[in-house]
């Protein structure tokens, strides 16, 4: 009878031993959560410097950098249409010390890549969007055409002969020149690049004819006159940091835009995505950084957190078809 009782009693004892360790271990990561950050945090981003990204992850970067009193590192990651930097954050600790920030190209990875070791969308949180920025239908003078209706028209009386440049297969500019030439009618030759300084030569040489791209890609030829922008994919016509005209105004329905938004590995803890959705909104109403957004073409916007998940799934649902088009074209 007194063994039997000193085992119940060791079973108790190991049973509120353990209970006690869970308890410290939750205890612990609470209070990591409220000390959150500690450390510096890294922000990873797809493309190299100096592109549209970069110079986001480092506007922000700055601004949060001296919010949390911690540092910002930002991470290029270049290459593989953005997979080598979502592989790396999809891979990294989830406590909120590595972050990824990305464009909308980002969300069809899964659609035009077989065999991720990683789900694009399931695999990480929204934080926050932070911007949108329309495509800009932009080409050389060489190619003759000075007005967008004069382009689909050269596009339609020579089919497969007009090739349009991108950042790479699956990213944004791809996504924006195919859905130009679904909704324009138009048959167009893909060109995917993988540094965007050849992409920018061959525009200005017209070995490639157009890209869909940011304003701030092409700024600088756009606003000397070396390359032309004949319309923006929006309801409205661009009138800052450039002039062009709507694409509906020449009878294209033509609606694109490209978000620019910040992601977290999704099993991140909510307490912490809550602090950084925070401290980006805080940073997010800067006069300064809004007027150096605007600067890139880019039109201040917030959506946080589980909302910022559903408008990205409402965004693929809506161009689902035209993925799937794409995706059968490259063999997946």
């Amino acid at each position: 009878m007194r063994l039997a009782a000193a085992g119940v009693t060791d079973a108790r004892f190991a049973r509120a031993a353990m209970a006690l360790a869970a308890t410290l271990v939750l205890a612990t990561a609470l209070r990591a959560q409220e000390q959150y950050p500690s450390n510096a945090i890294t922000i990873v981003t797809p493309l190299a410097p100096g592109t549209t990204i970069d110079i986001l992850a480092r506007l922000y970067g700055e601004r949060l950098s001296r919010r949390f009193g911690q540092q910002i590192i930002v991470s290029n990651r270049p290459g593989a249409g953005g997979l080598i930097a979502a592989q790396a954050v999809a891979a990294a600790p989830a406590d909120g010390y590595t972050l990824l920030l990305v464009n909308s190209g980002h969300a069809i990875l899964g659609t035009l890549n077989k065999n991720l070791p990683f789900d694009p969308v399931r695999d990480f949180a929204g934080i926050s969007l932070i911007g949108e920025t329309a495509a800009v239908v932009v080409v050389p003078p060489s190619l003759g055409t000075r007005t967008l209706r004069q382009f689909v028209d050269l596009a339609k009386a020579k089919p497969g002969t007009i090739n349009y440049a991108s950042a790479g297969i699956g990213t944004a500019t791809h996504l924006a020149g195919a859905y130009f030439a679904k909704q324009a009618g138009i048959d167009m030759v893909h060109v995917p690049y993988k540094m965007g300084s050849a992409m920018i030569a061959d525009l200005l040489e017209g070995r490639v004819q157009a890209t869909f791209s940011p304003a701030a890609f092409t700024l600088p030829m756009l606003q000397d006159g070396r390359l032309l922008a004949l319309a923006v994919s929006s309801n409205e016509a661009m009138r800052d940091p450039i002039a062009a005209p709507s694409a509906l105004s020449a009878g294209i329905d033509y609606a694109y835009a490209t978000w620019y938004g910040f992601l977290a590995p999704a099993k991140t803890p909510a307490a912490i995505l809550q602090t950084l959705d925070r401290a980006i909104a805080e940073v997010g109403h800067d006069g300064e950084l809004q007027a150096k957004i605007v600067a890139q073409g880019i039109a201040p916007r917030s959506i946080a957190l589980r909302d910022f998940d559903a408008h990205i799934s409402r965004e693929m649902e809506r161009l689902h078809p035209l993925l799937k088009a794409i995706a059968s074209q490259i063999g997946n």
